[in-house]
């Protein structure tokens, strides 16, 4: 069954138009502040039924992409503005390559995040995060695997630390995780910096010390931040 585990689902109608809908925003097909045409026109540019346009365009306006105007035509918002988070999985899933400071973006918000709910987490667990932290030694040295155990210890630590905001955001990048992961984990440098972070913080659940765990994990995050600019610095240069 392993063969099969990266097959993909075939989109639905309206999940299909809703892809192209982005694309188009995002390749200025329809530029940020512009009308988009008729609903009939639409649909018939998409190849789908206005109801399945109506549905696609829903789940658009519920994450900023645009603004239906009940008797004028559908504007573009500016989503980099108005956007939420599913805004962002969707530039993740959709623009190639990334806009520059993409990740490093992201990865800013853990080193705000981080320190708080993985400090609680160890005051509320040592014992329990100590016990996943045991099985990091066997972690495989591919970057798929890193990001897969890096995500679920994050969310674990979340729901140590019983903050329900903290899970439901790791719930929600949980995709986009996965998205910017594979790059970030790619490099071998990234990978033994994690090893070293997962060790450390082994080494204070087994001691029950959180109060040094927020030190670390804001040490370890701003490193992790400046790791990634210093790849992409190189690689840029090349």
């Amino acid at each position: 069954m392993d063969s099969f585990e990266h097959w993909k689902p075939i989109l639905k109608p309206g999940e299909l138009t809703e892809s192209r809908l982005i694309n188009a925003f995002l390749d200025n097909t329809f530029p940020i502040n512009s009308n988009l045409p008729g609903e009939r026109e639409l649909a018939s540019l998409l190849g789908v039924t206005r109801p399945t346009l109506r549905e696609a365009l829903q789940r658009l306006e519920r994450d900023g992409w645009v603004e239906i105007r009940h008797g004028k035509s559908t504007r573009v918002r500016d989503f980099w503005v108005k956007g939420n988070l599913g805004v962002t999985i969707a530039i993740a899933q959709h623009q190639h390559p990334l806009p520059s400071n993409f990740i490093s973006d992201l990865m800013s918000v853990r080193v705000l995040l981080a320190p708080t709910y993985t400090t609680i987490a160890m005051r509320n667990a040592p014992k329990e995060i100590a016990q996943f932290l045991s099985s990091a030694v066997d972690l495989e040295d591919k970057a798929e695997a890193f990001t897969f155990y890096d995500w679920e210890l994050h969310w674990q630590l979340t729901l140590f630390a019983q903050n329900s905001f903290f899970t439901h955001f790791m719930n929600s990048v949980r995709r986009l995780y996965e998205i910017v992961g594979i790059p970030y984990f790619s490099h071998t440098k990234t990978r033994l910096h994690s090893r070293k972070f997962y060790a450390s913080l082994y080494k204070l659940a087994i001691e029950e010390n959180s109060e040094e765990t927020g030190k670390l994990t804001l040490k370890v995050m701003s490193e992790s931040a400046a790791l990634w600019d210093e790849i992409m610095s190189r690689e840029s240069s090349i």
